[in-house]
């Protein structure tokens, strides 16, 4: 009777095995985006795509802004390709660090909006007590009266997010709107003060 047994295949590959194949490819992927190869980095973008779209949209809670920030990503690896150094780490890695980098930029640009907004509100009622120089004055008053020019809707998304710093969810549970359209209310919202603001700009400069 033969008392040897057959044991499975270890989960650690030997010492003298070659690498598996994903690490293989990574590293195929990885010396082709080092050479600014264009087919290369198509592949890096459908392999890793969707995961920054997902990291961005659970910290965002936006698709609009995952979008963009996942644009953002894959322009920052292409232009900042030398910066990546094998030997530091996978280029899983490298991408997912990048990610995480135009996440808080994103959360830092919608928090300075907000607070531009914010503070545009709380400082129209009474004076400051250093004198404000005019553009922000101008401001102000742009965005003061913008807001007053927003649907309902839109208004109220935006007074419970700025004076009660509500999450999306939470609005939606407060004004009994679907998520989605909270969200949209949202963009709308900012995307109208924006764009008043860029505009007042460029008539100043244009002056």
């Amino acid at each position: 009777m033969n008392t040897h047994t057959t044991t499975a295949p270890s989960v650690l590959a030997p010492a003298d095995a070659p690498p598996p194949r994903e690490a293989l490819v990574e590293d195929e992927l990885a010396r082709g985006l080092r050479a600014a190869d264009e087919e290369a980095f198509a592949a890096i973008y459908r392999r890793w795509g969707g995961l920054v779209h997902t990291m961005a949209t659970r910290s965002l809670g936006d698709t609009h802004e995952a979008d963009d920030v996942t644009q953002q990503v894959f322009i920052g690896a292409w232009r900042g390709r030398a910066g990546f150094h094998p030997e530091r780490g996978p280029l899983g890695a490298w991408l997912v660090g990048i990610t995480r980098r135009k996440i808080v930029d994103a959360l830092a640009a919608r928090t300075r909006r907000l607070h531009l907004v914010d503070a545009a509100a709380h400082r129209a009622d009474g004076p400051h007590p250093e004198a404000p120089v005019p553009d922000d004055i101008l401001d102000r008053i742009v965005l003061l009266d913008e807001l007053g020019r927003l649907p309902r809707q839109q208004r109220e998304v935006l007074g419970l997010a700025f004076y009660e710093d509500l999450t999306q969810t939470q609005i939606a549970e407060r004004t009994g709107m679907p998520l989605g359209t909270v969200k949209s209310h949202a963009r709308r919202g900012l995307h109208r003060l924006r764009v008043a603001l860029e505009q007042s700009h460029a008539d100043t400069a244009a002056v």
